[in-house]
């Protein structure tokens, strides 16, 4: 981890820096070597040592201010990982504590739980060998297995009251092409760029590593919340109607939505002409963010299943495409590509109208021409 004193840099396996310092030392009275301020800060002293030419106490000044720095970097990173892992928990025992009324009860304890609890469960896991490695490449696939997991797991848990309904069946397999293509589509990229940007900062220390693996828990679980609920409820399924035929009209658009620009995005960036590029033709001429249009438009036909067997407090499992288009469109997705995108090509007079003339999320009936 580089350190950034304003003043100077040293280190001391550095020997071109050692040799400096001892010739300066070298032509310097002794008088100014023995000079010394009890009262002064670790800096104060440094500052003092390279003044006066000790070049022990300027190697053990750096020594203690690389471990009082390396401290003061664990404790923040334990304080931030301690109040996402508490906010994780908390939101995912009041989804729980709301839903699961009507779920299979098991040992005790309903269904929604534990697919909770493997959700979380199976990335923590996973984090493991991962912030052992310093790796990223195994992260979207982890989520993706989790996913088709969960909806094994939810499908046999409510079996053990009546065997799966076509409801259950249809968004159960909604969930895995999904899933499948996704994760297969992240994993071969991942692969093929070498890394994931989003990670740089966040896997050099195993510790704050496990914020985005205790937040992905937290996202399967919530997009998945509708379809754990349908396929744990307890009573019997309502038969198929006109609002289930709404929600996969819907999926079905937003899973082509989602697949098509992933596909424009890769053949994009294959092609070594447009190296450094943004990409704005095919879909993501209408829009800067296609793909993520795709995935709350599905999520949101998946939770449309549940309107017609919903009851009670079941009906928060809505929060499911609400949470994505927030995360996506207000905290993660958007905010954090438009930045990167801004710092790449803000100055360019080109993406700046593009950028102008092109919506972010939902494409304007009337196109602007770029």
């Amino acid at each position: 981890m580089a350190r950034d004193l304003s003043v100077f840099e040293l280190h001391p396996a550095n020997s071109r820096n050692f040799e400096f310092f001892r010739n300066i030392c070298q032509s310097t009275p002794l008088s100014y070597c023995e000079s010394t301020c009890s009262s002064c800060s670790p800096i104060e002293e440094l500052l003092n040592a390279f003044s006066s030419c000790d070049v022990s106490r300027i190697i053990n000044k750096m020594m203690i201010l690389e471990k009082t720095t390396a401290m003061d970097s664990i404790r923040q990173d334990l304080r931030l990982t301690t109040i996402v892992v508490t906010i994780v928990s908390i939101i995912t025992y009041l989804m729980v504590s709301a839903v699961g009324n009507n779920s299979v009860v098991l040992k005790e304890y309903s269904a929604v739980l534990y697919c909770a609890v493997i959700c979380i469960g199976i990335q923590w896991v996973a984090w493991i060998p991962a912030s052992i490695g310093k790796t990223e490449r195994f992260y979207d696939l982890t989520g993706g297995l989790t996913y088709l997991t969960v909806v094994g797991f939810s499908l046999w848990a409510g079996s053990q009251s009546e065997p799966p309904s076509s409801r259950e069946l249809i968004v159960s397999l909604l969930v895995v092409i999904w899933s499948l293509r996704l994760s297969s589509f992240l994993y071969f990229r991942i692969h093929r760029t070498g890394k994931d940007g989003r990670f740089d900062h966040l896997k050099t220390s195993p510790i704050r590593f496990l914020v985005p693996w205790t937040l992905q828990g937290l996202w399967v679980f919530l997009t998945m919340i509708v379809v754990i609920v349908i396929n744990s409820q307890a009573d019997s399924a309502s038969e198929l109607g006109v609002w289930d035929g709404i929600g996969l009209s819907i999926w079905i658009l937003g899973f082509g939505i989602e697949a098509i620009a992933d596909h424009q995005k890769k053949v994009f960036n294959a092609e070594s002409k447009n190296q450094g590029k943004w990409i704005d033709s095919g879909l993501w001429s209408y829009s800067r963010h296609p793909n993520y249009l795709g995935e709350i438009l599905l999520w949101t036909g998946i939770a449309f299943f549940g309107v017609s067997c919903f009851t009670g407090l079941e009906r928060f499992a809505w929060i499911s495409p609400v949470f994505i288009y927030v995360l996506l469109t207000k905290i993660s997705g958007i905010p954090i590509l438009d930045k990167r995108s801004l710092e790449k090509w803000g100055d360019n007079p080109e993406y700046q109208k593009y950028r102008d003339n092109t919506p972010a999320l939902m494409p304007r009936l009337n196109k602007k021409s770029n």
